[in-house]
């Protein structure tokens, strides 16, 4: 079973009366990318709360946001004594300077670092295992929500993967006609240069069949059948993951390329710029799962 990259969870806790929202989205990536923001409380706990989502998630892009809604009233502190040293300083700048006097200095002064200010609150060990708990939920949202998506990348792999199987087939009777093809081309050339009464009729065999056999692609289409049925075989395993799939998809390529370019005929190459379409298309759904 394979999963997509793309995910996306959401979870609702309460915390000593206050509402906290976890979310995280997913997308791909080559390693495991994580972006998190996380309210002042619980951040003291960043690495563990990393740690939990790496090991749960894997690998991907991951956007962490970890917020409190504002359905309290917090505890605000004024310094007096600061704010009335940073409205002197500014105001008599401001005169220095012409700045107009309509100018709102005290707007600029509640601004200023450390003139306003909220109680500072300590994650207890309840609330912080309430929280693992949460962002564990979260994961769990994503990971269902990315095999999801992943079902709908496997039925288009197969659909794809068994289209490629099936242009094997279409390359065997072309196969057989080359040889004929290949053989009167050989005749009607010795013909031309008026040699056909002079050639042993068995040299010419044995040269026919060597070059036939230096042309032969039996051994490319039955690698290229049983990397197909392998690809199969390991989407639907349960450690089935992206990276292997992408090596088995590179195999197939290869074979591919190679019975393109040992046919030497017009036919089968079309069929081989159909399969490597198919192939292409399957590289650029890869690249998204996990």
């Amino acid at each position: 079973m394979i999963k997509s990259m793309t995910g996306f969870g959401r979870t609702t806790l309460d915390i000593e009366g206050k509402t906290v929202n976890v979310e995280i989205r997913t997308l791909n990536s080559k390693q495991m990318d994580m972006n998190t923001r996380i309210a002042p409380l619980f951040r003291s706990k960043e690495i563990e709360i990393r740690a939990l989502i790496s090991k749960l998630l894997e690998r991907g892009k991951v956007d962490v946001n970890i917020f409190f809604e504002k359905n309290t009233v917090e505890d605000v502190t004024i310094n007096s004594e600061l704010a009335k040293t940073y409205y002197s300083a500014l105001n008599q700048l401001s005169q220095e300077i012409g700045n107009p006097v309509e100018s709102d200095i005290f707007l600029h002064v509640l601004r200023m670092p450390d003139v306003v200010s909220t109680a500072q609150e300590e994650l207890t060990e309840d609330q912080w295992q309430t929280l693992a708990d949460a962002v564990a939920a979260t994961c769990a949202q994503v990971d269902a929500f990315r095999a999801q998506e992943g079902a709908v990348l496997a039925l288009d792999f197969e659909k794809r993967i068994c289209m490629i199987r099936d242009m094997i087939d279409e390359v065997t009777p072309l196969e057989e006609n080359r040889i004929v093809t290949l053989r009167a081309k050989f005749e009607k050339g010795l013909e031309e240069m008026n040699l056909k009464a002079q050639y042993d009729p068995n040299r010419f065999e044995q040269e026919l069949f060597y070059y036939i056999e230096k042309l032969d692609i039996t051994e490319e289409k039955v690698r290229l059948r049983k990397h197909c049925n392998y690809f199969l075989e390991t989407m639907n395993d349960d450690n089935a993951n992206g990276k292997k799939l992408a090596f088995i998809v590179q195999e197939c390529g290869r074979e591919i390329n190679t019975l393109g370019s040992k046919s030497n005929d017009f036919q089968i190459q079309q069929i081989v710029v159909r399969m490597k379409d198919e192939l292409e298309k399957m590289k650029e759904q890869l690249a998204n799962v996990l």
